[in-house]
């Protein structure tokens, strides 16, 4: 029994190589922090801009104009992560902060 018990604990060391060969092949890793934190704050804005219309402080084309921007943010932080496996580097994370921040100013204004 004890050497049962013994390859029983051995086993749950098995799928770590299959996660690491899904991300080989290509999985996206949203959940890197710096992804995540853009993502997060792309998100935020998204309700923010979706709340100063429902309050009147935007038009519905000045929030298209906010919803493209962002989508653009997006897009290029997609980009940026493709081309390094999922992951963006500190300098990407402060550029892409860097534009959500000019759109964040532009948001209840």
């Amino acid at each position: 029994m004890g050497v049962c018990t013994l390859s029983t604990f051995a086993q749950p060391a098995a799928p770590a190589p299959a996660a690491s060969g899904a991300s080989k092949a290509g999985t996206w890793k949203k959940g890197h922090p710096y992804r995540a934190e853009v993502n997060q704050r792309l998100n935020h804005q998204d309700k923010r801009i979706h709340e100063e219309v429902a309050d009147g402080k935007l038009t519905h084309a000045q929030a298209a104009k906010l919803h493209k921007e962002d989508r653009q943010v997006r897009q290029e932080e997609r980009d940026m992560a493709s081309q390094d496996h999922g992951h963006i580097t500190k300098q990407e994370k402060k550029t892409l902060n860097q534009q959500e921040n000019k759109i964040s100013h532009q948001i209840g204004q």
